[in-house]
């Protein structure tokens, strides 16, 4: 339960700062200090509850430890609904601040781009986000610099994709400000949670298949 729990917290401290940087701040800070609240936020937890839980915060990165084995299959799914449950927390933590303001730092497909166009992106840059989870973690990167690659990765993947989607590349993170904002975000919640989710499968794949060494 202490897993779960840390699960839920680092979830929460990630969308209530990452949100609530764009809905508060956002018209101060723009998109690039969105973007460094997002990766802070991930940098930060990962020395908070890393060695706890992994610090996974993100259905996508739990799905892809879960791919690749290095997860049972009930934390996995307890993870994801911990997950959950934090992102509601600190989406409503955020609607109590603003008082119902109407904008929640949710997720939608941005004009002049299409929903294929988002799809696409959340995929790509969900596996590029992945991949370096999992190399940052591995035996061979430099200890205790696992929170610093994994927190910059987000950052430099929110100032390419912000545009475009907002950036999710976390069904959570998507989830729960849909659910406060309704309206598009919630018509489009769908692409938000399944193309993430691929994109963490796929790069599960490929570090098991290319890039992890085989034990002899």
């Amino acid at each position: 339960m202490k897993k779960y729990i840390a699960e839920m917290v680092g979830t929460m401290v990630l969308v209530l700062m990452g949100c609530g940087s764009a809905v508060i701040a956002g018209g101060f800070i723009g998109y690039m200090g969105i973007s460094f609240a997002f990766g802070l936020s991930v940098l930060a937890m990962v020395y908070a509850i890393g060695g706890i839980s992994g610090c996974h915060i993100n259905p996508a990165i739990t799905f892809g430890m879960w791919i690749a084995k290095k997860i049972e299959s009930k934390d996995a799914i307890m993870y994801m609904i911990f997950q959950i449950i934090g992102a509601i927390i600190g989406s409503g933590i955020l609607f109590l601040i603003t008082q119902n303001c109407g904008a929640m730092g949710a997720n939608a497909v941005s004009e002049p781009y299409s929903v294929t166009s988002g799809i696409i992106a959340e995929i790509v840059f969900t596996f590029i986000f992945v991949i370096v989870v999992f190399g940052a973690i591995s035996s061979k990167a430099p200890a205790g610099f696992a929170g610093i690659a994994i927190g910059l990765a987000l950052v430099l993947i929110h100032l390419v994709c912000i545009p475009i989607t907002g950036t999710s590349v976390n069904p959570a993170r998507s989830i729960a400000p849909a659910i406060f904002q309704g309206g598009k975000a919630l018509s489009q919640l769908w692409i938000f949670i399944l193309a993430p989710m691929i994109g963490g499968g796929l790069a599960a794949l490929c570090w098991k298949g290319v890039f992890e060494e085989k034990k002899a």
